[in-house]
């Protein structure tokens, strides 16, 4: 058994998975676009400029995308959000910095917690949505 995040860009957000999917793969390290199908001319779902299905990697998780221009009743929501662990400052304030900017935005600011009610998972802690919707999370650990 196999079990991966498939996105899938609809509403306001359809049209901009490729785009996505090249900031994604520019800033996390070992990443890479590994597919992209696009819907056939005429074809249910989507037009031909959209992506039906592709396949990616952040940091060689692989995930699965799609966009739909059919009129959903849903998008991204934060209540669920990718979560990044890692052990370098740089890197994380890197990343969160790209992702919460440019449209993005900063749910809660990426920063040390203890003594104001500390998030228990790591040294610091920070959780932004970027411009096509996505939330992330992000946590500075000693491992």
């Amino acid at each position: 058994m196999k079990i991966s995040t498939f996105l899938t860009f609809v509403g306001d957000q359809c049209g901009k998975a490729k785009e996505a999917l090249h900031l994604y793969t520019s800033i996390f390290p070992n990443s890479e676009i590994k597919s992209i199908t696009h819907y056939a001319e005429g074809e249910a779902g989507g037009t031909p400029e959209l992506i039906k299905y592709g396949v990616f990697t952040l940091n060689g998780i692989e995930y699965m995308v799609s966009e739909s221009n059919y009129n959903h009743a849903w998008s991204f929501s934060p209540a669920v959000s990718l979560f990044i662990n890692d052990h370098s400052d740089d890197m994380i304030k890197s990343i969160f910095e790209k992702l919460s900017s440019n449209g993005g935005q900063i749910m809660v600011p990426l920063d040390d917690y203890k003594g104001e009610g500390d998030y228990g998972f790591g040294k610091k802690f920070g959780w932004c949505q970027d411009k096509y919707g996505i939330s992330w999370q992000f946590v500075l650990s000693d491992e």
